[in-house]
């Protein structure tokens, strides 16, 4: 059994762009949603060194976008974040971010 790991990601009253969670060598399998959510899908950015932070595209050159609701747990494909050490997530895209109307909690589940 792989062991699993919840880190919070909050985005801020008014924002769409949440701080960073360092996720080291673990990556993410997950994303748990609050009970209260702004409609809107997820989309996110990386880093690998915890600095310089980058929009996530597919191997299609698609931004990763993931449609997302109130108080669902999201699978994540975690080949698409190996070698990332640190992760935000995004309400909207990074063409319309949509601001939420609250400070929101996201739970990143990691394994």
């Amino acid at each position: 059994m792989v062991d699993t790991v919840s880190q919070t990601a909050t985005i801020a009253l008014n924002a769409s762009l949440s701080g960073a969670v360092a996720i080291g060598e673990k990556v993410a399998v997950g994303v748990l949603m609050p009970g209260t959510w702004d409609v809107a899908n997820l989309t996110f950015q990386g880093s690998v060194d915890g600095q310089a932070f980058s929009n996530v595209y597919d191997s299609s050159g698609n931004e990763l976008t993931v449609t997302a609701a109130a108080s669902r747990y999201i699978y994540l494909d975690p080949s698409v974040f190996v070698g990332l050490n640190q992760i935000k997530v995004r309400s909207g895209t990074s063409g319309v971010p949509v601001n939420q109307t609250a400070a929101r909690s996201l739970s990143f589940v990691t394994r």
